[in-house]
């Protein structure tokens, strides 16, 4: 009986996001691997630690930029999406398509693969050490607790998003099991390790931009309550107080353990370590040591869960605007979550695990994702202009985003000095979607290949029990 009646109610995607969850997807999404990993990538890129703490503060201050432009876009355009969506509104469908192809083919892939990484190794770690876990049983756990992940966002939005929101206190947790013994061997006179920080003998001017993307990596996930702007309650509201109070929170969490880690470790043992946090706990709190990979892992676990469910959106969004197949735009009858968009990330993300390395995956992602980023903050100034008369409930002024784009562009462009291998392969996978817009998109499909998509799709939509939404949310 209850089951009928369930397949009886419209199909669609309903406001289950309230203010705390939004406030946990931020949050559960911006700390995550990126805090236990990039410490080394930003130190090793900026060359001392005066100005790697620079950096992080620069970066969170360029986080908290960019936050502000998306809420409000988010007050504006009120469709999910993401920078998907931005783009498509305000700088039209070949950009937003190149996005699009980017983001499913690269950025989406080896950042939930560098994620997943993460939570392998550090769930092993305990378990191995003092040696490191062998590749293969990280690769092995990264995968199962990524499947994990995706069979719970195909099942159910509610449980997701509990989920989400207890991780985000396991975060903060961890964060805090690392700042208070720092700041206690701080407060006793430890300071030797910022003694002589701004060295300008190592200092490396023309690898400062890939310090960025490594802290820029560690504060992403601001962005993530603009993927999803249909299904929160009070949006204009709920957007702009989320994203504040997260992104501050965020900020002074991680210059505080940022600080914690100098305080204890020396610049070579930072450098040297597989696994900055787990260094820490050895030497500041033995007891610790054990629990702080746990606890790290259950991060990376939260941040890849936010990830799947805000990315599903955006292929949903995508098929619903025409520009993906439609199956991906249908919702399943009972469970009510967008099924076919969540599983489609299973082939990509499994490759990329597999082969993969972490510091090279990170940088390859990085250039496309803030290059559209630049775009969709530089679409709020056009927005703007060509539409005066709309009154958003949330305005932030116009030097935010004009020096949000141009931070963005200019650090993507420094950085195809920085890497230029790594770069230029983001870089022609972005240029590869520009026959693939015009032959299949830009064009109207031949019969040949519509008759053959729509039996296919038919077909699939039957297996996986999913429809076409039913009520329109935006």
């Amino acid at each position: 009986m209850g089951k009928d009646k369930k397949e009886q109610e419209p199909v669609f995607l309903r406001k289950k996001i309230t203010l705390l969850r939004a406030f946990s997807l931020l949050i559960g999404s911006m700390i995550g691997s990126g805090i236990f990993i990039s410490p080394k990538g930003v130190l090793k890129n900026s060359g001392s630690v005066g100005l790697s703490l620079v950096v992080w503060f620069a970066c969170g201050v360029l986080s908290m930029f960019g936050a502000l432009c998306y809420a409000e876009l988010g007050t504006r355009i009120t469709k999910s999406g993401g920078h998907y969506i931005y783009i498509l509104e305000t700088l039209g469908r070949l950009p937003s398509f190149l996005f699009l192809w980017a983001e499913f083919f690269a950025i989406r892939p080896a950042n939930s693969a560098v994620i997943s990484l993460a939570f392998g190794s550090y769930m092993l770690e305990p378990f191995f050490a003092p040696c490191a876990p062998p590749v293969p049983a990280v690769k092995l756990v990264s995968l199962l607790g990524y499947y994990m992940i995706l069979a719970l966002n195909s099942w159910s939005v509610t449980w997701s998003g509990q989920l989400q929101t207890a991780l985000s206190v396991v975060k903060l947790l961890a964060l805090a099991l690392i700042i208070v013994p720092g700041m206690m061997l701080l407060a006793q006179g430890h300071t030797e390790n910022f003694e002589d920080a701004f060295d300008r003998q190592s200092l490396v001017l023309d690898k400062l931009p890939l310090a960025f993307y490594a802290g820029m990596f560690a504060y992403s996930g601001w962005f993530q309550t603009s993927f999803v702007r249909e299904e929160l309650v009070r949006p204009e509201r709920n957007i702009p107080l989320a994203v504040i109070v997260s992104v501050i929170t965020v900020i002074v969490g991680y210059m505080l353990t940022n600080v914690s880690y100098y305080t204890v470790l020396e610049t070579q043992d930072v450098l040297a370590s597989p696994a900055v946090a787990v260094s820490f706990a050895q030497q500041a709190f033995k007891s610790l040591t054990s629990v702080i990979p746990i606890l790290v892992s259950l991060s990376c676990f939260g941040t890849m869960n936010g990830g799947i469910f805000t990315f599903s959106r955006t292929l949903f969004v995508a098929s619903r605007e025409g520009q993906w197949p439609p199956l991906f735009s249908m919702i399943h009858i009972r469970r009510h979550t967008p099924l076919p968009a969540v599983m489609l990330m299973f082939p990509l993300v499994t490759t990329m695990v597999c082969i993969g390395d972490i510091y090279h995956l990170l940088n390859f992602f990085s250039f496309s994702r803030w290059l559209f980023i630049g775009l969709a903050t530089l679409g709020l100034i056009v927005h703007r202009y060509r539409h005066p008369e709309l009154q958003s409930p949330f305005k932030v002024p116009l030097f935010i985003p004009i020096s949000f784009t141009i931070i963005c562009l200019f650090t993507v462009a420094m950085s195809f000095y920085s890497d230029p291998v790594n770069i230029s392969i983001g870089c022609t996978i972005v240029l590869s979607g520009f026959p693939v817009y015009y032959l299949i998109i830009h064009k109207q499909m031949s019969d040949c290949f519509r008759s053959p998509l729509y039996y296919l799709t038919h077909k699939l939509q039957l297996l996986l029990e999913v429809v076409q939404q039913e009520i329109k949310t935006y």
